[in-house]
């Protein structure tokens, strides 16, 4: 187990492995290094150094004030890591919350990336999205197993086309099951840390995208993202027509990153970093 203490004191997970060109995995909102499990054994296949981090408040990371789950405050935990590591400069692959950090870091601190890839992600996030993770952010499921967790997406994430198996291996990655039912593998606090902006202003986050400008950039959508509109995603490409892009067939948000379609893409991207 490999922890590092960033600078306001807060012990954060990550794992190191293989070698070749860093790339620093990001994950979604609720999520942790477990995020990437799928695709990480192609990536070491492509040859690189493969550095997963347990955002503060998530995972095997330790919990802070929740005002401090915020993306600027991920952002610069991003960096103290590469710092901790000895590296200069990493790529970073970012899936949902992990891209807008990754768009955060092009805007502030562009000199230590050396590409980004955005998993179903982009500078506007849809409502229909938003509204999905409100409904879920913070709260223990009414279900009592994994094995329920896993029937009811199946049921209702009706953009995904899935084996069983797969339902199963996510529900393990999103919830614990204990003999009282099941817990979250993140701090309930995180609710309070993204709802409690919802009175502010969005922030226009193109300039963030636009930062992005000379750097390798890979864009991946789930072809029937509530996230990622069609319409992002055109102006996206529109924007960077020298990017890596793909929409992957039978996935809603966010894909896994191991469909042939996803896999290609990161290839080309990394081969370009």
């Amino acid at each position: 187990m490999a922890t590092f203490k960033t600078s306001d004191g807060v012990d954060l997970y990550y794992t190191d492995e293989g070698e070749g060109v860093p790339v620093l995995c990001l994950a979604g909102l609720t999520r942790d290094g477990r995020d990437f499990d799928f695709v990480a054994p192609h990536l070491l296949d492509m040859g690189v150094r493969l550095i997963r981090m347990d955002y503060r408040g998530r995972g095997r990371s330790g919990w802070a004030p929740w005002e401090t789950y915020q993306i600027p405050v991920e952002g610069r935990d991003a960096v103290e890591l590469l710092d901790h590591l000895g590296l200069e400069k990493a790529a970073v692959l970012g899936t949902s919350r992990g891209g807008l950090i990754a768009m955060g870091l092009a805007f502030g601190a562009k000199d230590r990336l050396m590409g980004v890839a955005l998993n179903d992600v982009g500078p506007v996030i849809a409502d229909a999205g938003l509204d999905v993770i409100k409904g879920y952010l913070g709260k223990v499921p009414a279900m009592k197993t994994l094995d329920e967790v896993a029937a009811r997406r199946k049921q209702v994430m009706t953009g995904f086309d899935l084996p069983d198996a797969r339902w199963r291996a996510e529900a393990e990655r999103l919830f614990v099951e204990t003999e009282d039912g099941l817990s979250l593998t993140y701090d309930p606090k995180l609710r309070d840390a993204v709802l409690g902006g919802g009175a502010q202003p969005v922030p226009d986050l193109w300039p963030f995208y636009d930062a992005l400008v000379d750097l390798p950039l890979c864009v991946i959508r789930g072809a029937n993202s509530d996230l990622l509109s069609p319409e992002t995603y055109a102006e996206m490409l529109r924007r960077r027509p020298d990017a890596v892009t793909t929409e992957v067939p039978g996935r809603g948000h966010i894909p896994f990153l191991d469909e042939p379609e996803s896999l290609a893409a990161l290839r080309r991207w990394i081969e370009m970093v």
